[in-house]
Parts: C-alpha cells; structure tokens; sequence
C-alpha cells in the first residue's frame, strides 16, 4: 500500500481531490473512492504516454468498471484542434456512451484539456478525472476546471469551464517524461513562487535542482505546493473574474510566442513562459513597479533550471516585435481593448495592469533578441 497525500479543491457541490503519491494508477479505485464502480470509463490517451502507463490503468479500472475502452489521440500541441476533438467525440459516441459514462485524461496538458473540453461538450457534459503525466499538467493544468483547444487565431480560445470529479498525480509518471519536458513543467512550478509565495521561491531556489532530478520527497512537495495554491486561487475566483488571472504570470508574452510557433513542437508551453516570466520582470522594472534585484533573482533562477530567459533564444525570434504585440492584443485577457498582463511588485507578490505603455512593451521585447 503506497502512501499519499489529498488536498481538497472546494468548488461546493463540485469540490473534488487531488491525490498525489507514488504507484497510485494502480490504486486509482481505492483512491477515487468509488466513482468508477459498475460505470462505462474511457480512458483517453495520446501515442507518447499511452505505451508507458495505459496497460496498468486499465487492469486497475477493469477490477470495478462496468466496462472500459481506451482511445488514443497523436501525441503533441496540434491535437488541442477541433478537428481532433470532433474526432474524438464521434469515437466516444460510437462507443455507445450513455450520460453515465466517465472519460479519464491519461497525459499532459495537451490531453487534460482537450478530454476536459470533450467532457464538457459530450452529451451536454459528462464527468471525467484527471490524471496529469507530465509536471506541467501535475502542478497546472489538470486542476482547475480549464479545459479547450486551440483556434488559428490563438490559444484556448475555445472551450469551457468543466471541473474534473478527482486529480490522480502518481509521480512515478514522471519517471519516464524526458527532460526537456520536465524543466518546461518546472517552469510553472516556479511560477507559483514568484506570483505569490516568496517562501516556496526560496525553497525553489535551494532545492530545485533536486526537483530536476526527480527525487521523491522533493517532487511531493513542490507539486503539493503548486496545486495548494492553485486551488486556493480557483476557490476564490473559478471564473477568471479577478484573482485567477494571476495565475497567467509570464503568459501573455508566451501565448504569442507559441503561436508565432504555430504549436508545432519547437516551443514547449513551459519554455515559453520562463521567457515570458521574466519579459514581466523586466517590464515591470522598465515601469517601475519591481526592483531589478528581484528580476535579477527571478532570471537567475530561471537560468539555473536549464531553461533561456531571452527571446533570442527560442524561435519565436522570428518574428517582429509588432507581429508579437498584435498576437497579445488578441489574447482572452484583453478587456475593451486593453491588454492585460500579470506584472511583479517584488518576488511573492503580482497584481493584474491593463496600462502597460506599448512603446515600454516593444522596447522589454526588442532587448531580448
């Protein structure tokens, strides 16, 4: 019997668990306490993930389902389409689903938020459990109820809000992520920190090589950590009315990027927003809100992860600093034309401002090429 730890996310009557322990596909009956029981699951995977982890998911889920199906979709951010979701849905409804079905999201983020968007969409909503293979979607984007794919003109501009029923994070997954995929997860890791917990951005700054290197203990803590605060900020603002947008430190800059990219693989999202989190450094500097000691540390750090800081070195590069602005003015945090970015105080403490100067913006993006 593997240990676990649980940390409630408290939606009311849509609250729900994360677990987060070591062997836990095995266990994920005892753990979803008994949601899976005499119900039709369908587990949905992509050709990464799939050879590594379905196999024991589904000698788990047969053990109390009703009946079990397994479907995989390409591995990679071009699945998150509608062409793949339209898809699924068919091969899901071929299945001969009824409202009772459950759909379990078996990999990253690319998976969690297109299963989450097919949940929401099928048969006008249906219920599903998360569980995150990668760090990023661990300590990001399998809590919270975002779910979608992306449109030609940028990322997540289509879908809804559909909490899972339960968050399964088994940290043995993680064992056979490639690196690469792993620091861009840690990147929201570090994230955490910076928006909001100086004291966890120390703890970071000490042990996230042990992180990187994929110790246990270490692992727990920072993915305990990140889905607390996640949490906390979704219970108080599900929606994105105010406070949740704080969890978009760095992405505003990194939505454009990825999608100057084209989601084709050369730029991860987490790569993406190690850049970007320091652009909101550095323009929060240029505006005089933030010291440049703290974007100092924030850089370094960044850095030390193995991930760049500079926009100079991804291959978003290519693109002109107008085209950039013109992605960001179309980003879903844009109000009355405004764009709006997460923007630091200091380590541990950021706000939301829709009045950052354009020309301040181009000139943070021209010096880091």
């Amino acid at each position: 019997m593997s240990h676990h730890s649980s940390l409630t996310v408290g939606l009311g009557a849509r609250s729900y668990n994360i677990a987060v322990g070591r062997g836990l596909l095995d266990r994920i009956v005892d753990i979803t306490d008994g949601m899976l029981a005499g119900r039709h699951v369908v587990i949905i995977s992509d050709a990464a993930v799939a050879p590594h982890h379905l196999a024991p998911l589904e000698v788990a889920c047969r053990t109390t389902a009703r009946r079990c199906d397994s479907l995989t979709v390409a591995s990679g951010e071009a699945s998150k389409s509608m062409t793949v979701l339209a898809r699924l849905l068919e091969d899901v409804l071929a299945l001969g689903v009824d409202r009772d079905v459950i759909l379990i999201a078996l990999g990253g983020g690319v998976i969690g938020d297109l299963v989450g968007f097919a949940a929401a969409s099928l048969l006008r909503g249906v219920d599903f459990i998360q569980v995150p293979t990668t760090l990023l979607a661990q300590v990001d984007s399998s809590v919270g109820g975002k779910t979608g794919v992306n449109a030609a003109a940028g990322k997540n501009l289509i879908g809804a809000f559909h909490q899972p029923r339960a968050v399964v994070i088994d940290i043995a997954t993680l064992e056979t992520l490639p690196a690469r995929e792993l620091r861009a997860g840690y990147a929201e890791v570090v994230k955490y920190g910076l928006l909001g917990d100086a004291g966890f951005f120390e703890w970071l700054e000490a042990n996230g090589g042990d992180v990187l290197r994929r110790d246990e203990a270490a692992l727990s803590h920072a993915i305990l950590t990140s889905c607390a605060a996640k949490a906390r900020i979704v219970e108080a603002d599900e929606h994105e009315a105010g406070q949740r947008a704080l969890l978009n430190l760095g992405h505003t800059f990194a939505h454009a990027f990825e999608a100057v990219c084209g989601y084709d693989g050369r730029l991860l999202h987490g790569e993406a927003v190690g850049v970007g989190m320091d652009m909101a450094y550095r323009l929060a500097g240029k505006m005089g809100l933030c010291s440049g000691q703290d974007g100092g540390r924030a850089a370094a750090h960044i850095s030390a992860s193995g991930l760049s800081t500079r926009l100079a070195d991804i291959p978003a590069a290519t693109a002109s600093t107008a085209e950039l602005i013109d992605i960001m003015r179309r980003d879903k945090k844009v109000r009355n034309g405004q764009m709006r970015f997460v923007l630091p105080r200091s380590i541990g403490d950021s706000f939301v401002c829709d009045t950052v100067p354009e020309d301040m913006l181009a000139t943070v993006l021209d010096a880091s090429r």
